[in-house]
């Protein structure tokens, strides 16, 4: 259970951008997945490029990414659209066929790791022992979920997200630019994708296709927890960890999925909202 949350906590960053970027521009963003392994790609070159650790790689990456997802929003999909809900679906897949087959290029198809020093090294609590890459990416995850919840609540451009999210047209009407707005929003999603993949590297591998497995769970987190809820993402995160750690358990390390994709489908059955989702 204690490996679930560990595992949970960086599932729910993952999630954090996918369900902000619908509570705000109110779509599905396809690219999410070959996002994530955009910025797994951009933590291994950094490190085996120019010795950064993949952790000190947050510091660079991080807004690095900020600026890709506002150009990507801004400048791309949002033109691309012409600002209809079904048109940015289709632009976002074409995204991530691209983003794939360009990372597939430029590294092939060949899965590649970090090797570090603390890669296995553990924490030992006296009951348990659990990996010290995954007890950082826990209270990094944490950290990163609250400082989202801070932005969003207590600055001006937090309620100028949750304004547009709103009510698009009357936070317009007041005068807040919203497809700024909404390019914010998509870089943020973006720059929590880059801590993630930070997060992920130095226990985890990466190839072209690696961000699709990650991206279903992530949509399972934001259903479970309630599309455009960052609190409902972060506890989803969590539940979903504990759940396939527990069906790794009893059913098989190769069967552990098969009780988040249960949960998937329970939720849709019984509370389609999720836990702190609204009707629309």
């Amino acid at each position: 259970m204690l490996n679930g949350l560990l595992t949970g906590a960086v599932y729910a960053l993952v999630a954090l951008g996918l369900t902000l970027v619908y509570g705000v521009l109110h779509i599905i963003n396809f690219a999410h997945g070959a996002m994530l392994t955009l910025a797994m790609f951009a933590v291994l070159v950094a490190h085996l490029g120019f010795g950064i650790d993949p952790y000190l790689a947050i510091l660079p990456l991080t807004p690095l990414f900020f600026a890709f997802g506002y150009g990507l929003q801004r400048f791309v999909i949002s033109p691309a659209s012409r600002n209809d809900d079904g048109a940015i679906l289709l632009v976002t897949l074409g995204l991530s066929i691209v983003l794939e087959n360009l990372l597939l290029a430029v590294f092939r198809s060949d899965t590649r790791a970090l090797t570090l020093d603390y890669s296995f090294s553990v924490v030992d609590l006296g009951f348990a022992l659990l990996s010290l890459p995954r007890v950082i990416g826990f209270g990094v995850a944490i950290v990163v979920a609250a400082g989202l919840w801070a932005i969003l609540a207590l600055t001006d451009t937090g309620k100028a997200i949750r304004a547009v999210a709103k009510e698009k047209l009357g936070a317009y009407l007041v005068g807040i630019d919203v497809n700024h707005i909404y390019a914010v929003t998509f870089g943020l999603g973006a720059a929590t994708l880059a801590v993630a993949a930070c997060l992920l590297m130095p226990s985890f591998y990466v190839n072209p296709r690696v961000g699709n497995a990650f991206v279903l769970v992530a949509f399972t987190v934001v259903v479970l927890g309630g599309m455009g809820s960052i609190a409902g993402a972060l506890l989803g995160g969590l539940v979903i960890g504990v759940v396939e750690s527990l069906s790794g358990l009893y059913l098989g390390e190769s069967l552990g999925q098969i009780g988040i994709f249960l949960i998937f489908i329970l939720v849709l059955l019984v509370r389609p909202t999720g836990l702190f989702g609204a009707r629309a």
